[in-house]
């Protein structure tokens, strides 16, 4: 019986992955692509120790890696088209009105000095400066489920200036320097203008702090919810650069909710939560505030958020698209251990994409396939993992 299932529930996730791969297949011109980027996303949800163009290609029945390496390096097609196509697929199925777009990077170690942008760097993945290559990224979490829409690589000036390197890499000259920020700012502009259906975007501090973003969203009349350091100013009626932590001293005890954000592995995150309206003449249907996210075990431990929302927003509203930004680091998480985001042997710019896309389009698939279980009732209730861990070519 419980082979049977076994060989079930990976004709589903077969087809699942054949679903997906069925939105971006016409951008191959030729049989060979087709096959080797389906057999491709077969291989990244398998459940091999790793996944490289030698395993990928053992997966698939190859008799080396030839055909993996050409759909990466040599192959004529455009992982920006194919992205499209799954952000497609992922609005069809998970798209709300009320989902939250959230901006956050992650590191990818490396060895060497060849792949494109990698460089001693600062890498939240690892919590330390190491070699390693960073990709900016958009998630998008609705109540259906989360999954990653978008990604940029990062290249520092240490590549950007050196026109010659880049040229190694497959850089193109057009491709000059752009911030982490900018990066954001371009993939939320992109959301917008594909009319991917959203109400809120949140970001952590390294992006909430640019106060040019937050003006830029304003004035598109997109809601946000975005983290700041303590050291960022406001106008308040009283002054036009008003400290943010500043605003919370001495604020009566009755102002501060104890609320949960949201799960996290160790049960419910339980904080402090207060906060204190900026900028009242503004509209009258919006309205601007800094929150403040205390500890509960370490009251001195303070993160501040500035949020702009319509004026009927409560705050447990505001809490929860603060909690949100999470749901990145669960999508991070899930697609390197299930579908082999960070599993790559590419050194070349347009390679790097090309397979974080095909990543990104397994994890769409299999998020897909999770929230149709939690639909009909099939899944187990709050799963640790947002899909399955079996292989779909298990079933032999």
């Amino acid at each position: 019986m419980g082979r049977d299932v076994v060989r079930a529930d990976a004709r589903v996730w077969s087809a699942g992955l054949a679903e997906v791969h069925g939105r971006f297949v016409h951008r191959f011109g030729r049989r060979e692509p087709r096959e080797s980027s389906l057999a491709y996303l077969r291989g990244l949800v398998a459940p091999l120790e790793r996944k490289n163009g030698w395993t990928l290609a053992e997966e698939a029945g190859h008799t080396g890696p030839d055909r993996i390496h050409r759909l990466l390096n040599k192959t004529d097609w455009n992982a920006d088209d194919v992205l499209d196509d799954v952000r497609g697929y992922v609005v069809e199925h998970l798209g709300d009105p009320e989902a939250v777009l959230i901006v956050d990077d992650t590191g990818f170690l490396k060895k060497g000095i060849r792949s494109a942008g990698v460089q001693r760097q600062y890498s939240g993945t690892a919590g330390r400066t190491e070699n390693c290559q960073v990709g900016v990224f958009l998630a998008y979490a609705s109540p259906q489920g989360r999954t990653l829409i978008d990604r940029r690589l990062y290249l520092p000036t240490s590549w950007t200036d050196d026109r010659e390197r880049c040229r190694r890499a497959g850089i193109e000259e057009s491709t000059g320097f752009e911030t982490k920020v900018a990066m954001a700012k371009a993939m939320v502009r992109r959301a917008i203008a594909d009319r991917i259906p959203f109400g809120w975007v949140t970001a952590d501090a390294a992006y909430g702090f640019s106060k040019g973003w937050r003006y830029e969203l304003e004035q598109a009349d997109v809601f946000h919810v975005l983290a700041t350091t303590r050291h960022d100013t406001v106008v308040t009626r009283h002054a036009l650069d008003h400290p943010v932590h500043d605003l919370f001293h001495g604020l009566p005890r009755q102002k501060w909710k104890r609320r949960s954000c949201g799960n996290g592995a160790h049960g419910p995150r339980v904080f402090d939560w207060a906060r204190v309206e900026v900028r009242p003449w503004h509209r009258q249907d919006r309205r601007h505030w800094v929150i403040a996210r205390r500890s509960v075990s370490r009251p001195d431990q303070i993160s501040y958020y500035i949020a702009y929302c319509p004026a009927s927003t409560t705050p447990d509203q505001l809490i929860r698209i603060a909690g949100s930004r999470w749901a990145i680091e669960e999508c991070f998480q899930t697609a390197k251990q299930e579908c082999g985001l960070d599993d790559y042997q590419v050194r070349r710019y347009d390679g790097w994409h090309r397979h974080i896309t095909l990543a990104m389009a397994a994890h769409a698939s299999l998020t897909v396939l999770r929230a149709r279980e939690l639909d009909t009732g099939k899944a187990e209730t709050d799963p640790p993992s947002s899909y399955p861990s079996h292989s779909p070519n298990s079933a032999a």
